[in-house]
């Protein structure tokens, strides 16, 4: 009876074993190579799968959805022979599970090595400085390449990056040189063109206050000389509307003569011609006004004889005897 029951045990295991490997479940966004005697049979998708357990076996477990692999550092020598290290990031999705697993041993390290190369062809027809500003033509360029030599193993390559190019020490050293001199270039720059843009500025504002300063001295000197010949004429009018006779015009004159000494800076001054004949009226005037009321003849004779000194006058007189 023991025996019996062993046995049942055995075939029960068996038939939970065989349940379990017929029955395959992949998950979603993966496939499975089927293989049956070491060849393959199919490929399995999403979802319940039926295997023939013993026979046919699993080989290999692909996950369909996009990878992301980084790369390490690589060195690559520039036209100008600069060494440069250089990380990329390949972005990558399998399409065809069977190829992926037949045509290939390791397809990421294929990818790497393929990317190391390509790389290099591509870096090493470029100069450093084109390296530094061609990241968008460095990344399709490699993206053409590894599409096309991954094909046939079942991958499509999504997108390639370089996350980072460095170039040599001394190289960065006289790079920031550079651009730290490019900057005080510029500001150096902008400094002159400021001060220059201030003096032109300032220099306009001086001539600008110059014209008006100007225009307003000949406005204001315009209208003295017409306030002066406005007063000349109203007192020439004045005195002809008075009908002054030569002996008031005399006085007048002999009056005016102080106003024109007045002031340091008049040194010498002229006296007019004229002022004989205004002096020799006014002294005719003069004597016909007398103390005795009609004077003597004897004192106009004495006022009369008084022009004679007026011919000095003609002559020029210095003010300060």
């Amino acid at each position: 009876m023991a025996p019996i029951i062993i046995v049942l045990i055995i075939l029960v295991v068996l038939v939970f074993i065989a349940l379990i490997k017929t029955i395959q479940v992949i998950p979603q966004a993966s496939a499975a190579i089927v293989e049956r005697f070491g060849r393959y049979t199919r490929t399995l998708n999403a979802g319940l799968n039926i295997v023939v357990p013993f026979i046919d076996s699993i080989r290999n477990r692909i996950d369909l959805r996009e990878q992301v692999v980084p790369f390490p550092p690589q060195p690559v020598i520039t036209q100008d022979n600069l060494v440069v290290n250089i990380d990329t990031v390949i972005y990558y999705q399998v399409t065809d599970a069977r190829a992926a697993t037949y045509e290939v041993a390791s397809y990421i390290q294929a990818i790497e090595q393929l990317t190391v190369t390509t790389l290099r062809n591509i870096i090493g027809g470029m100069d450093l400085e084109r390296t530094l500003t061609s990241r968008e033509e460095i990344n399709a360029a490699l993206r053409g390449v590894l599409d096309e030599a991954t094909g046939k193993w079942g991958i499509r390559v999504n997108r390639v990056e370089l996350k980072a190019i460095e170039p040599p020490t001394s190289i960065q050293d006289s790079m920031e040189k550079q651009m730290r001199a490019d900057r005080d270039k510029r500001a150096a720059i902008l400094t002159a063109e400021g001060i220059r843009q201030s003096q032109i500025l300032t220099a306009e504002g001086e001539k600008q206050s110059a014209i008006l300063r100007a225009e307003g001295e000949a406005k204001a000197a315009a209208l003295r000389a017409e306030g002066e010949a406005q007063a000349i004429r109203t007192v020439f009018e004045s005195i002809h509307a008075g009908d002054a006779d030569q002996k008031l015009l005399a006085y007048q004159y002999l009056q005016m003569l102080p106003k024109i000494a007045e002031g340091d800076a008049n040194k010498l001054w002229i006296v007019p011609s004229e002022i004989g004949d205004a002096l020799k009226g006014l002294s005719g005037a003069m004597g016909n006004f007398g103390p005795m009321g009609g004077g003597s003849g004897n004192a106009g004779t004495e006022r009369r004889e008084k022009p004679s000194v007026t011919d000095p006058l003609t002559r020029p007189v210095d003010p300060t005897r």
